[in-house]
């Protein structure tokens, strides 16, 4: 792998943006006719500048040899709550890698980084949410130990 993963800056918030939107249109615009595919250019320098302030949130990117950015993952550690006391939950909330650098271990990389993260943040859990429909998403988190957990069904009204 010629990547190099490092935390997001408030520099870096535009390629945390840019490939955020390139997600939506990706992967919620082929998927779910309800997702705002204008989200990340309208909220998300203010969304991702709050997390890189946060010490629950991590922002990660991973940059190519060039030195462009390729990939990003966000993720989030969510405190125990009434109806699950015991859990700390690592989320993952948001992971891309440029479809030119896939199959090379940049997601791989970027997932390693956060597992150790939320392992020093005193996660003793992690989830993350994949559309049914998106199998390549799906067996990448599986192959890195995730496992179907609640499912979520929609019906159209």
């Amino acid at each position: 792998m010629n990547a190099v993963v490092v935390r997001a800056t408030s520099g870096s918030v535009p390629q945390l943006v840019a490939s955020a939107t390139a997600l939506f249109a990706e992967d919620g615009g082929q998927r779910d006719p309800w997702m705002d595919l204008t989200w990340p250019r309208r909220e998300g320098s203010a969304y991702f500048a709050d997390l890189l302030h946060r010490d629950d949130s991590l922002c990660l990117l991973a940059f190519s040899a060039s030195g462009s950015a390729i990939g990003h993952l966000i993720g989030r550690i969510r405190r125990p709550d009434p109806l699950r006391p015991g859990a700390v939950v690592g989320v993952l909330e948001s992971l891309r890698v440029d479809t030119a650098h896939r199959g090379i271990g940049v997601g791989t990389a970027l997932a390693e980084e956060f597992f150790a993260w939320a392992r020093e943040s005193g996660a003793n859990q992690l989830s993350v949410t994949a559309y049914a429909a998106n199998e390549s998403a799906i067996s990448f988190y599986r192959s890195r130990g995730f496992a179907p957990f609640e499912l979520t069904l929609h019906a159209p009204l």
